[in-house]
Order: C-alpha cells, then sequence, then structure tokens
C-alpha cells in the first residue's frame, strides 16, 4: 500500500510530518535516488534516503515520549549542521527522536521528544486548542492594562492572537496559558506592546507539568500518557 513520503517519514519515527515537509522542501529527500514532489508516494520495496542515509521501514519500534527542561541556548532542531547546540547532541538520546515543536534559543523550559509521528501532529494542529503555560518577566513594570490587552488578543504577524488566560504574579512577572503557536507569539505580543522578554519559561504543556532541573529529561509517567492520550482523543491530525 502507498504512503505519502511525510506520513512515511513520521512513521518509522524519523521525524514529524512537519519536519518531512521541510526536508522535501530542502531537496534532502530521495525516492530511488529521486528528489520527489510534495505529495509523493512511497510504495513497497522503495529505496527512501535522507541526506544519503538510508530509512528502513521498522515493522516494530518501542515509542519513547520524553519531558526535557530545555535550558537557555539550546536550539530546538535535528539538523545537527545547523547549530552547535541543538537539543538532539544535547540530550544524547539513544535512539532517533525529535521535539515536539518549538521553544526558541532565548527561552527555556518544558519540551517534549518522541519518536511517535502521530502525537506530534495531534499535539501542533492549532485547531486542536491544546494548553501550553508560561512564565515571563519583562523589562518594566505591568499593569491591569497590560493584562487585559494581552488577554484580550494583541496584533502581531497580520492577525490578532486568540483570547487567552493571563494573570500576573509580580511587578514585572506574569503567566500566560496560550492554546495558538505563532512563531516567537509571546515574545512579538509583548513587543507590539512597548515591553521587552527578560526571561520566558514554559512550565506546562497540557496535562504535563515541568518537574525536572534545567538539563534533564524523563519519560512520561504511565498515568500520564494515558492523559494525554485521552486529551488527545478528539484531536484531528495532520492530512493524509
Amino acid at each position: 500500500m502507498a504512503t505519502r513520503i511525510n506520513k512515511y517519514l513520521s512513521e518509522v519515527g524519523y521525524c514529524s510530518r512537519r519536519g518531512a515537509d521541510r526536508l522535501i522542501e530542502e531537496g534532502k529527500v530521495t525516492i530511488n535516488g529521486k528528489i520527489p514532489e510534495m505529495g509523493a508516494k512511497v510504495e513497497e520495496g522503495d529505496q527512501v534516503e535522507v541526506e544519503g542515509e538510508r530509512i528502513e521501514k521498522l515493522t516494530k519500534h518501542k515509542n519513547v515520549y520524553l519531558a526535557f527542561n530545555k535550558p537557555v541556548g539550546i536550539v530546538c532542531t535535528t539538523d545537527r549542521t545547523v547549530e552547535a547546540d541543538n537539543i538532539i547532541d544535547f540530550i544524547k538520546y539513544p535512539t532517533r527522536i525529535f521535539p515536539v515543536g518549538r521553544l526558541d534559543k532565548p527561552s527555556e523550559g518544558l519540551i517534549f521528544l518522541t519518536n511517535d509521528g502521530d502525537i506530534v501532529n495531534k499535539i501542533l494542529r492549532a485547531r486542536n486548542n491544546h494548553e501550553k503555560e508560561y512564565i515571563v518577566s519583562v523589562n518594566r513594570p505591568i499593569n491591569s492594562d497590560f493584562i487585559n490587552r494581552m488577554s484580550n488578543g494583541v496584533e502581531i504577524l497580520e492577525t490578532i492572537t486568540k483570547n487567552c488566560f493571563v494573570k500576573q504574579l509580580g511587578p514585572k512577572e506574569f503567566k500566560i496559558v496560550l492554546t495558538q503557536g505563532l512563531n516567537r507569539q509571546i515574545r512579538r505580543m509583548c513587543d507590539s506592546l512597548g515591553y521587552r522578554v527578560q526571561s520566558l519559561k514554559r512550565v506546562r504543556i497540557m496535562n504535563i507539568k515541568l518537574d525536572l532541573p534545567i538539563g534533564k529529561y524523563r519519560e512520561f509517567t504511565k498515568q500520564e500518557l494515558a492523559e494525554l492520550n485521552k486529551l488527545l482523543e478528539n484531536s484531528s491530525k495532520t492530512f493524509d
């Protein structure tokens, strides 16, 4: 049975479908020695390579689900030629895994890593409204007007951000819970209101909270994974 190339790379645990699409666009993927078009399909017996590395479809592989407390300065990429301080080289996990979404280089906190492409797609789809919680400090005192404006939507990237929960924690610190993931969203929202982010830490993704020292990772507990899967039951995946 033929499978789209991005789905194939996701199912074998090489990367997410979004990651596969990027690799295909960059011409780093070949099927039987030829660079495929987006949406091309893999047939039984086809030889798939990424940057010259043969990618075998495994009949069975153990799904890995990790929670990691990313330090400032680590880059969330699986491309080891791009950055010396990439997340994969930092963790040195014995099997291939990839990050679920991104947390930019100046930010720290919770990020998931896995080899389960389906769970990545379900979590990342913006329409699924999965919560991510952050603690943020800015360069000058905030007030109720700042909290209200952040809560009710800020114009960035030619759109208005979704309404979200924001709570002041200190003179220059607040908590924010997002259900969308625009590029550098919190930093751009603060910039738009005349504030500069000094520190940004993600402390929760859906039901899983940050409970690790900086630079350490752990596997999801069975209870966490069961609850996560329950939350994802009605989530849509990316298109096949």
